[in-house]
């Protein structure tokens, strides 16, 4: 009976606890949606070759773990996470390894190998951006029989929600195949996923979303795989840099549009290009040592599969290098990145 009234007390304790961190927070939980820049591991649920969840990758993830991140360790997500005081890590939406209690605190529906553009998902067979947001809802509907009406609303529009996407639907998309290609120009089909984007932060705010950071893509030309085409110099893909910067500023006007026009909103462009071709240029700077090439394996052209524990090339000291594969960033790049980010566009929400 003791025991029964001891446990009573507790999650009678615990409930205020969290009533008082939803009321007195300014931001409760980190909500993610996107690519392979904030997944955490969802895409290890579904059927598709676009995965990491084996060694080398997470070698430096809390316990070794290899979790399905794109990374050695940590991404962006998880350190901003962490600066809100919140959990130093963003779980995956469809790991059964965590629950709703896990995610009233943070969740990512993102899926490695996504877009802005339905096109873009079906080449790997990921979750198109349409799926998370239908995830999103399912998530609602969770939290409100954990939470309550009252607490779900309070969680819902206080949290800080990060979209980041884009780079796919360029290089594993436009560039890759045809199709895209036949139908659009550079600028129309630029415009065209930047509706698409419109159209997202429209139905998130719709749903209770208040304050959203919109993300911008990195220099394209700078990735090792890119890099990889210039044989004889190694140096950066200029054009690829140049539609990324033209995206970039695409999504900027979208946000200044935006917050004229849905009142409440707080929209935040997140623009990660600047700080990342600083890395590249000056990589001494932020204490790193190489930046042409990636960590894993050979460093020019492997990623997912082709980055694993049979390559003898793979430093031993990611760290040093802004790169991990041929095409994602190492922890300690994420961590310098979302440093920047937390210090500047994320920091009103603090």
């Amino acid at each position: 009976m003791k025991s029964i009234q001891i446990l009573r007390w507790w999650l009678r304790s615990a409930a205020i606890l969290l009533l008082l961190r939803l009321s007195e927070a300014k931001v409760p939980a980190i909500i993610v949606f996107g690519d392979s820049s904030v997944d955490a591991g969802n895409n290890n649920f579904i059927p598709t070759i676009a995965r990491s969840n084996f060694m080398p990758y997470g070698r430096d993830f809390f316990g070794g773990k290899a979790t399905g991140r794109f990374c050695n360790g940590r991404i962006a997500t998880d350190f901003i996470s962490e600066a809100f005081g919140l959990p130093p890590y963003v779980p995956a939406y469809l790991d059964p390894a965590f629950n709703i209690s896990n995610f009233a605190l943070g969740v990512t529906f993102a899926s490695a190998g996504t877009g802005y553009d339905n096109a873009t998902s079906s080449v790997l067979g990921v979750i198109p951006l349409w799926k998370e947001m239908e995830l999103y809802k399912e998530y609602i509907t969770r939290l409100r029989a954990h939470l309550g009406d009252w607490n779900t609303m309070l969680t819902i529009t206080k949290a800080l929600y990060i979209v980041s996407i884009g780079t796919n639907d360029f290089l594993e998309n436009y560039y890759a195949f045809p199709m895209r290609r036949l139908q659009y120009t550079m600028e129309a089909y630029q415009d065209f996923l930047v509706k698409i984007a419109r159209n997202f932060i429209v139905d998130l705010h719709a749903l209770g979303a208040r304050k959203i950071s919109l993300g911008g893509i990195p220099p394209l030309g700078c990735m090792p795989l890119e890099r990889a085409q210039n044989v004889a110099t190694h140096e950066c893909v200029e054009s690829y840099n140049m539609v990324a910067m033209t995206f970039n500023s695409k999504l900027n006007d979208l946000v200044t549009r935006l917050n004229d026009q849905i009142p409440g909103l707080k929209l935040v462009f997140s623009n990660p290009y600047n700080k990342f071709l600083d890395l590249i240029r000056n990589p001494s700077a932020y204490g790193f040592a190489v930046a042409d090439r990636a960590c894993c394996a050979t460093g020019m052209f492997e990623m997912g599969y082709t980055c694993n524990v049979q390559s003898p090339l793979t430093c031993p000291n990611a760290s040093q290098y802004v790169f991990w594969d041929a095409f994602h960033p190492t922890e300690h790049t994420y961590k310098v990145v979302a440093d920047g980010v937390v210090g500047t566009t994320l920091s009103k929400f603090m």
